[in-house]
């Protein structure tokens, strides 16, 4: 099956892809970033303007993390059935494949390479093993990588340096430089070689810091866990990803709810009431869709995060971290353990969230809960011209909420003034409408709703990184739809 055939196979996305065909996105561009360590986050209103997919190296992942024990994913398998001459699905191969590529890496050894003596002795790279299948020879293979240590500053288009320690394979750096996002491809013999796994070590900073390189070494914490690829992207998990990440979004307004968790930005009503699950969901696919891959081409890179939920569940994204270090799938942050998220902790205490940053930014539904009472108190601080409308137009008025999420009250405020510059109502904003290859619409822009048509009003230069992140906002909620 092509790629352009499952491309053209996944009617889900059809929306979106009308809405972008005939938008030219401006701001600046994106990097995928490699995961970063987590031990303390700058405040949002601090927060670099990079997201996590404009980073060009990936930091660490805590160590914390990669100790833990990675969610049980419950089987989609049915009980096995004897069915004569069945022949099985492409996503059913996939899935078969990247289970036994993990059982394969768990008894892979890395080999570390130290260069110098003494006290000049050194940690030369970082190794990494890929589980690789050929499909001539209905065979796996491993394949050793070196990647660079500490890992460098990358941005698509550009050469990484690594050693391929497996004769007779070769290897082309794809993206990314960390746990999270790091891909190669392969072949052997003319053959493109399928990648279905792969296995990452993971390093103590404090060591690293302490240039205790026999230490780190001892202490690597190696992880199998496979990032999106080419070979993994099926219809079925893109439209399983959006069911998953649906009705996790619907299990935490339940759990929510069944808490009696009250709302503090509208008294007397539920906090499970606040942010409909659409939203939520919208939220988590925002957090992990590459910028610079929404802007060339939205489409794709919005099936990609979801084929990755639909492929992966709840372990997709859980070694997601930014250079600003915030962690998961929902990318929350903790500055000096007392920062976004243990405020979240503290002022929503009925909603009994993980106090274990590292445990609970990693786990998809209790990340999901801390969003929502995020949105509560970002919204609780809002005036109460945006919470009121807000509250009639949830979807269409969540570009505020969504605005704080990303940066902060100020970038709330900023977006609330460059409105009333636009001459942009609040009862005027609208969702957006698909747009025809021959309209010319310079987004990111708002839609505001005449008597006669709903028309894009381009947003003016406020924070390049919130005007994108509202654009992919307006444009993914339609997936949810």
């Amino acid at each position: 099956m092509t790629m352009r055939f499952i491309r053209h196979a996944i009617p889900l996305l059809i929306p979106l892809f009308l809405l972008s065909a005939g938008c030219t996105t401006t701001g600046s561009s994106y990097e995928a970033p490699e995961p970063v360590v987590i031990d303390d986050r700058p405040a949002r209103d601090e927060v670099p303007a990079v997201t996590q997919a404009e980073s060009a190296a990936e930091p660490e992942v805590p160590l914390a993390v990669t100790e833990m024990e990675p969610p049980v994913r419950p089987s989609d398998k049915l009980p096995e059935v004897v069915v004569q001459a069945r022949k099985p699905e492409r996503h059913e191969v996939i899935s078969d494949h990247v289970d036994e590529a993990r059982e394969l890496l768990r008894s892979v050894e890395l080999e570390y390479v130290f260069t110098g003596k003494g006290k000049k002795e050194v940690l030369r790279g970082r190794p990494v093993a890929f589980a690789l299948w050929s499909e001539l020879k209905q065979s796996w293979i491993i394949a050793h990588i070196e990647i660079p240590r500490p890992p460098i500053k990358w941005k698509p288009g550009k050469l990484l340096p690594f050693i391929n320690r497996t004769p007779g394979i070769q290897a082309q750096h794809i993206k990314g430089t960390g746990a999270e996002r790091l891909m190669f491809a392969f072949s052997k013999d003319g053959e493109q070689l399928k990648v279905y796994g792969r296995k990452f070590p993971v390093f103590d900073n404090a060591l690293i810091a302490k240039k205790q390189w026999r230490a780190v070494v001892a202490t690597a914490k190696p992880i199998v866990y496979l990032p999106f690829t080419e070979d993994t992207l099926d219809p079925q998990f893109v439209s399983g990803g959006k069911e998953f990440l649906l009705s996790t979004a619907r299990k935490a307004i339940e759990e929510l709810r069944l808490a009696n968790a009250p709302s503090l930005a509208y008294p007397g009503e539920l906090l499970a009431d606040v942010v409909p699950p659409e939203v939520i969901s919208t939220l988590a696919v925002i957090e992990q869709t590459d910028d610079r891959d929404f802007i060339e081409n939205p489409q794709e890179a919005v099936e990609e995060v979801l084929s990755h939920y639909g492929l992966k569940r709840e372990e997709a994204f859980r070694y997601s971290v930014s250079t600003a270090a915030a962690l998961g799938p929902m990318q929350f942050t903790n500055k000096r353990n007392n920062g976004t998220y243990a405020m979240v902790v503290r002022r929503c205490p009925l909603a009994k969230l993980d106090p274990y940053f590292e445990r609970g930014a990693t786990d998809l539904l209790n990340a999901m809960k801390a969003a929502i009472c995020l949105f509560d108190l970002d919204l609780s601080n809002m005036s109460d011209a945006i919470t009121d409308a807000y509250h009639n137009n949830k979807q269409v008025l969540g570009i505020f909420p969504v605005a704080s999420y990303n940066g902060g009250a100020k970038n709330v405020a900023k977006l609330y003034n460059v409105m009333k510059k636009m001459k942009v109502t609040l009862a005027e904003l609208s969702r957006p409408r698909a747009v025809t290859p021959q309209e010319k619409v310079t987004c990111p822009c708002l839609w505001k709703e005449t008597n006669a048509s709903v028309v894009p009003v381009t947003i003016p230069k406020y924070n390049n990184e919130n005007r994108g992140y509202i654009q992919k906002y307006q444009s993914i909620l339609s997936v949810f739809d």
